[in-house]
């Protein structure tokens, strides 16, 4: 059984149809990618996982239970944490806060001394409000946040968007390393080279419908379908 299982999901906002009987699975202890161009229903498809918004049909089961129009915080005690492309930490709190928020409704959480020893720079500036990190910095804490509950599945949206490339390079090294560890993630980005370095799957999404379902080494050399669909 997968972890997590979708099937026939069809999401709308308002009366614009945006995913499409959508189906996909995610097994325990991989790393998912799930690419496309902007505009297609990623970030839809994150959301509807979430249940930020509540799909219009279609199932979604986790370790075989159903969860789909359950409210986030349900689905977040279920063991699904969704890191959103704005982050969303808390300015006027500092590191720790942040991270002990998160933990009190956790009861398997991860002890602090594994965030700082997953996120050094975050040890540093455990004391530093929110508002003072910058954008790499920003990004560990919402990932760090995330994963202070010890979810069984982590969403990524966009997390290397707008950041430096050694930033990059060293989110991609945790996310390496968490995979290493088992930690199960479902990421949406669009750099696509630095998805696929960490994914061993990939969903391809074009007009809410998935286009590519496959390994992340077929995908690589599938040069047609990289170039019709995500321009690589």
């Amino acid at each position: 059984m997968s972890l997590l299982t979708v099937e026939g999901l069809n999401t709308y906002y308002g009366d614009s149809h945006i995913l499409f009987d959508l189906s996909m699975r995610v097994e325990a202890h991989e790393v998912v990618a799930l690419l496309g161009r902007n505009g297609a229903g990623k970030t839809t498809t994150l959301r509807s996982l979430m249940g930020v918004i509540t799909p219009k049909s279609g199932s979604i089961r986790l370790e075989g239970e159903a969860i789909e129009g359950l409210p986030p915080f349900v689905i977040a005690r279920r063991g699904v944490q969704l890191v959103p492309e704005d982050r969303r930490i808390f300015g006027s709190l500092n590191v720790e806060e942040n991270l002990e928020l998160a933990m009190i409704t956790a009861p398997g959480h991860w002890p602090l001394a594994r965030i700082y020893e997953t996120f050094p720079a975050l040890a540093e500036r455990r004391r530093s409000r929110g508002t003072d990190l910058s954008g790499g910095e920003q990004q560990m804490l919402a990932i760090a946040r995330a994963l202070v509950r010890g979810p069984k599945i982590i969403l990524l949206d966009e997390p290397f968007e707008g950041l430096a490339p050694i930033i990059v390079r060293n989110l991609m090294e945790v996310c390496r390393s968490l995979a290493a560890q088992g930690q199960t993630i479902v990421i949406v980005e669009q750099n696509v080279v630095a998805a696929m370095a960490i994914a061993q799957r990939a969903y391809i999404i074009n007009n809410g419908h998935i286009v590519y379902d496959g390994t992340v080494a077929d995908l690589k050399s599938a040069h047609d379908v990289m170039t019709r669909y995500l321009g690589v």
